[in-house]
């Protein structure tokens, strides 16, 4: 696939890396040489300098044959303008616009064929603050991932020595829930994946993948990491976009606090926030976290533009007390070298978005994709189609489909529907080695490694003969 992608920061750069190593053809646009520099000499990139919404610069570019364009720039209005000319002047068939403001998002009707031509939007910060959301509904867990409309959830969790299954082989797991339909996906021992059997023995400090249906999730993580304790007291550093929504979602059920540095910016929050504590000041001030209870605060979560800030203040807020800290962290190498000591998890911007672009470049019927282990592993919602003539799943158990080597199929979402399409029914079902497969099941498929996807695709194509 020939792909432009517009844009050569944080999320840029990370959706050219994981679009470039499944051999599609990319070209990198940016205003940046130095940015574009970098690019280059770390990717097998074509760049192109220059305002990205230029006709000529995206002729440039390759519009005039491409198949996808990928606007991620800072501005809103460039990459509107970008699909609009795109689409206008060199008919480019499929158009991904990045949108920070919600005033565009609030009128879709803008972003129709006949407005600015946008086939779909994303947002980077609402992506983040969803995914913090989820992590504070379920504390402990370095990842929650929503599948089928959030029927579904995958969870990541250190095992804890003391918990219920820790120690123990995973055929105990249904003794332990004997009602409750759930699946151990994947366990990493010191960064190396294990053999999943019955008798394999999950080991205290081993990283574990469990999925199930999410009203069921938090009865298999107290399994793995015994009893926990809600967030209610939440302290927020820094009052940017991604900071004003989180405080924005908590703030009706939860006890929270935002510190922001710059006076103007904390007048505007505190007249927009109803009920968050907005608080003038450094989020490395030893004395203003003390006096304002960083010792009884469940969650710290640093989200300045800062990075070195970030981690310096929630490492400074778990040595004062902090329960549990997230910090916000754009460098995908810093990620693995602070994660797991004073800072509990720390969220790559980037990494945490690229699912939503990756499921719309993917092939075949792919819902969702997630980034998985910072980008190493994924996990995908792909819809099956077609008959036992022209599939390879279709109608087939699993046990017959042959997948390649650590792949799993981790959960099955099935629909009932009436003779006139009506749908009656959704239900989750964790499969089995003798479950058939069906058309139009939505299958959660584990990869532990992101250079199978392309066999996934693959495997779940239809011949010619089903269109």
């Amino acid at each position: 696939m020939k792909i432009i992608i517009l844009g050569a920061g944080q999320v840029g750069a990370s959706v050219a890396e994981n679009l470039v190593s499944e051999a599609n053809d990319i070209t990198l646009v940016d205003t940046s040489p130095a940015y574009l520099a970098v690019q280059r000499d770390r990717l097998e990139v074509r760049t192109v300098c220059g305002n990205a919404a230029s006709p000529s610069v995206l002729r440039e570019a390759g519009a005039q044959d491409a198949d996808l364009l990928i606007a991620v720039t800072q501005s809103d209005q460039t990459n509107l303008c970008a699909c609009k000319t795109a689409k206008t002047l060199f008919n480019l068939p499929s158009r991904i616009a990045r949108l920070r403001s919600t005033d565009y998002v609030d009128h879709p009707e803008l972003l129709d064929e006949h407005n600015f031509a946008v086939d779909f939007s994303i947002c980077p910060e609402q992506i983040v603050t969803d995914y913090i959301r989820r992590l504070i509904d379920f504390p402990e867990a370095l990842q929650v991932l929503d599948f089928a409309d959030g029927m579904v959830s995958l969870v990541s969790v250190i095992a804890l020595e003391g918990a219920p299954l820790v120690g123990q082989p995973l055929a105990e797991l249904r003794v332990h829930l004997p009602n409750i339909d759930a699946y151990i996906a994947a366990i990493y021992r010191h960064d190396a994946m294990v053999a999943l059997g019955g008798e394999t023995v999950i080991m205290p400090g081993d990283e574990v993948f469990c999925i199930a249906a999410t009203p069921n999730v938090r009865k298999v993580m107290r399994e793995l990491r015994g009893s926990s304790r809600p967030m209610r007291r939440i302290m927020i550093a820094g009052g940017g976009n991604i900071g004003m929504r989180l405080a924005g979602a908590l703030e009706a059920g939860h006890n929270v606090k935002l510190i922001e540095f710059e006076q103007r910016r904390a007048e505007i929050l505190a007249s927009s926030l109803r009920k968050t504590l907005v608080l003038h000041g450094d989020t490395t001030d030893e004395k203003l976290l003390e006096n304002e209870g960083i010792d009884e605060t469940d969650l710290f979560v640093a989200l300045t533009n800062d990075e070195e800030d970030n981690i310096m203040s929630a490492q400074l807020a778990k040595r004062m007390g902090a329960r549990h800290t997230i910090a916000l962290i754009n460098r995908k190498s810093y990620v693995s070298l602070v994660e797991g000591g004073p800072i509990d998890i720390a969220i790559s911007p980037a990494q945490a978005s690229i699912g939503v672009l990756l499921a719309r470049v993917r092939r075949g019927d792919v819902v969702a994709v997630h980034s998985l282990r910072r980008g190493v592993s994924e996990a995908l919602e792909i819809i099956a189609h077609g008959n036992p003539g022209n599939s390879r799943v279709v109608g087939r158990t699993v046990e017959e489909i042959r997948l390649p080597e650590g792949v799993t199929f981790s959960a099955i979402v099935r629909d009932t529907r009436s003779a006139g399409g009506k749908l009656l029914h959704r239900e989750v079902l964790i499969p089995h080695h003798d479950t058939e497969i069906k058309s139009g099941d939505r299958i959660i498929v584990f990869c532990p490694h992101k250079s199978l996807v392309p066999k996934i695709e693959k495997l779940f194509q239809v011949s010619f003969t089903y269109f």
